[in-house]
């Protein structure tokens, strides 16, 4: 099933590029401000490569892209980025605590180059649609330079923990190659693992797994297009073992420790006619409602504790969390599917494994039928936006930028896993993998 293959990283430098000013959070988290920041910290940070400044003279010859290529070659010619003697599995741990939470964990995985499967072969599964914006991007920026530098996150599910086995064994006996501490206080540690032994043992294990992409479905659907651009240069002379017929990709396994996903809450603006009592009087057949009501910010304080408290708490009850703008009383809303509810009523359209889903019963069962908010016009950003933060969310409305806020309890990743290998895709932003994979940490070289 899964094919993965060990390879020989291009990795910096830690003599003229510490590791911890080079590397960086995943494209599509890089902020202008973050980007700025990180042209600040060093003259090889890896931000020129995975996302260079635009300039107002940029042409075909000079631009974005190509002046990514140069750098990329200057680096390997100059021995900024130095390639491992051996072919190499790499393990990966990142020590965190997660926003808001003072417990730490730690998710341990290992870094290898997989072979790009089609979807149809039933190998490799996405939980989530692409835009194609993004993927012309990331296409165009591996066109030039022929460099992997960001890490696809993939799941398997190995109760045996076969794989983690081998990790923990070969970290025990090594101090890390890379360890390092990103902006967001997570520790980043890295072992080279080149042993036969034990690359036939991840070998092994891994053959018989299905892969479920966590995060970066648009830099894979990228390398899938890039190969069958290199496939069709090749024709006749194309071979399965090329180095464009793989990419590089972090494996972590759902039954270990330390795989945390996030709720994404939802910030509701610019709806015409916005009625908090018409959308309570929608709800109220299929939702029970506890109110948590305040009078000043001391109370507010207060209710906002015991709301989420009890938000995380009845979970299993399907709870879904509302905080709105009214002119009258203000409250935090708690909302829960009464018992008896038949779900294939409430939301018809809808495959019957994805209405398990919180976020699917927010979209389909409260947005679209009681403020208006389509799929489109959702995926358009027109009346929704997307924090984070539980206390970002909150602001929105206090600030006046939002009309309501919904706030939700994060994704279980068994139901991800669940969803994607039925080949069905969940709404954008369900799932919020928490800590991003660092760019950088390793990169995979492709052959001309």
């Amino acid at each position: 099933m899964a094919q993965v293959f060990p390879f020989c990283a291009f990795r910096f430098n830690p003599q003229v590029a510490p590791p911890d000013r080079v590397l960086t959070q995943p494209y599509d988290k890089i902020s202008p401000r973050r980007q700025a920041e990180y042209y600040a910290m060093h003259p090889h940070n890896l931000i020129a490569v995975e996302k260079g400044r635009t300039h107002e003279n940029d042409d075909a010859h000079n631009n974005v892209y190509t002046r990514a290529a140069a750098r990329v070659e200057e680096w390997i010619r100059d021995s900024v980025l130095l390639q491992d003697s051996a072919p190499a599995f790499y393990a990966y741990t990142q020590e965190f605590a997660a926003p808001g939470l003072n417990q730490r964990h730690t998710r341990s995985g290992f870094i290898g180059a997989g072979q790009l499967e089609d979807y149809s072969a039933e190998v490799v599964y996405r939980h989530e649609h692409t835009l194609s914006g993004p993927k012309a991007d990331r296409l165009e920026l591996l066109r030039h330079t022929r460099l992997h530098t960001g890490q696809l996150f993939m799941l398997y599910s190995d109760p045996q923990k076969r794989v983690d086995a081998v990790l923990a064994d070969a970290k025990k006996f090594a101090a890390p190659a890379t360890e390092l501490t990103d902006e967001y206080g997570v520790v980043h540690r890295l072992w080279p693992i080149a042993e036969s032994e034990r690359i036939h043992a991840i070998q092994q294990a891994m053959a018989d797994q299905k892969l479920v992409i966590a995060d970066g479905h648009h830099r894979y659907e990228t390398a899938l297009n890039y190969r069958n651009e290199r496939r069709a240069q090749a024709g006749a002379s194309a071979v399965p073992t090329a180095s464009y017929e793989r990419a590089m990709m972090t494996f972590v396994n759902t039954r270990s420790e330390g795989l945390v996903i996030l709720a994404t809450h939802r910030v509701v603006g610019n709806v015409h006619d916005f009625s908090w009592s018409a959308v309570r009087r929608y709800l109220e057949p299929w939702f029970s409602a506890e109110v948590f009501p305040f009078a000043n910010e001391s109370e507010q304080v207060q209710a906002r504790d015991k709301f989420l408290a009890l938000l995380r708490e009845t979970a299993a009850q399907r709870s879904i969390g509302a905080y709105p703008a009214t002119q009258g009383p203000r409250a935090f809303y708690l909302f829960q599917l009464r018992p008896g509810v038949d779900l294939a009523q409430l939301l018809p359209n809808v495959p019957a494994l994805q209405r398990e889903l919180d976020v699917v019963l927010l979209h389909d069962g409260i947005l679209e039928p009681a403020l208006g908010i389509t799929l489109q016009a959702a995926t358009r950003e027109m009346n929704l936006t997307y924090e984070r933060e539980a206390a970002a969310a909150i602001a929105a409305v206090d600030s006046g930028r939002a009309q309501v806020s919904f706030l939700l309890n994060p994704v279980d990743v068994d139901k991800v896993v669940q969803i994607a290998t039925a080949n069905e895709v969940m709404p954008q932003k369900s799932t919020d993998f928490y800590p991003k994979l660092l760019s950088g940490i390793t990169t995979y070289r492709l052959d001309l």
